[in-house]
């Protein structure tokens, strides 16, 4: 993992982009199709823009995958904006994620634990599988997201160089999505709160390209089995730079 080279990625991209107003919108788009694809959407970017630039929806496509994309742009303008005001990370905020996320599509589950409402972005009550993986007990949960906001806060505080800073942010993206502390959406709710982080630093947010989904799945799964989140970071840094490198790449045209 060469991180130099995506450091100056970086930099590059930042003095192309200074000044440049409208060229972070359309980042927020790539990303919004991206996160959405991943869990199901239909919508193509140029589809994805179009919804969100000019309010034009798609009529071959579902109407449920267009709230999924309204509802993920909203979600990623409320977490930049709160990473700029430097809003402390905490339980409540990741619940607020979750419910803008959520917002037009989530329910209300009927267990025999009780109720929750996925778009209200109440922690699930039960257990969750993902193939052969299954996720911390619900019981556990509450206190696995609490634990995870105190250390991330802390670390908020004491990293600087572009490594650790980056880190961080793909840590925190890894750690949440294990947790899976949510009935649905919690790759989307974990990918905004690495550009949580990234928006806190000042740094561009990345993504996760739709077409890597299966890489994307397997980074996390060999991260869990080898107990250690370097294969996630790989894949993570290699997500950035291509992002990155498609970034600038528009930026001299």
């Amino acid at each position: 993992m060469n991180t130099g080279k995506t450091e100056a990625l970086v930099v590059d991209y930042q003095l192309r982009s200074k000044g440049m107003i409208d060229f972070g919108k359309y980042s927020y788009y790539a990303i919004t199709h991206h996160s959405t694809s991943i869990e199901g959407s239909t919508l193509t970017e140029s589809q994805v823009v179009n919804l969100l630039e000019y309010g034009k929806p798609s009529t071959n496509k579902p109407f449920e995958h267009h709230l999924m994309v309204v509802d993920h742009f909203h979600a990623l303008q409320f977490v930049v904006g709160e990473a700029e005001k430097k809003r402390q990370l905490s339980s409540e905020f990741i619940q607020e994620i979750s419910a803008l996320v959520m917002k037009n599509t989530g329910s209300v589950v009927n267990t025999a634990l009780g109720n929750y409402n996925i778009a209200g972005g109440e922690f699930r009550l039960g257990t969750v599988r993902a193939g052969t993986r299954t996720f911390p007990d619900y019981k556990k949960v509450p206190g696995l997201v609490t634990q995870l906001c105190k250390e991330t806060s802390e670390k908020l505080k004491t990293v600087q160089t572009f490594e650790e800073k980056c880190d961080l942010a793909f840590h925190v993206h890894f750690q949440l999505v294990s947790i899976h502390p949510f009935g649905d959406g919690n790759g989307r709710t974990s990918r905004l709160l690495m550009n949580y982080i990234q928006s806190w630093f000042g740094l561009p947010l990345s993504l996760v390209y739709t077409q890597d989904r299966i890489k994307y799945i397997n980074a996390l799964e060999s991260a869990r089995v080898k107990e250690t989140e370097q294969p996630f970071l790989d894949f993570m840094y290699s997500q950035y730079s291509k992002f990155l490198k498609k970034e600038i790449s528009m930026l001299k045209d």
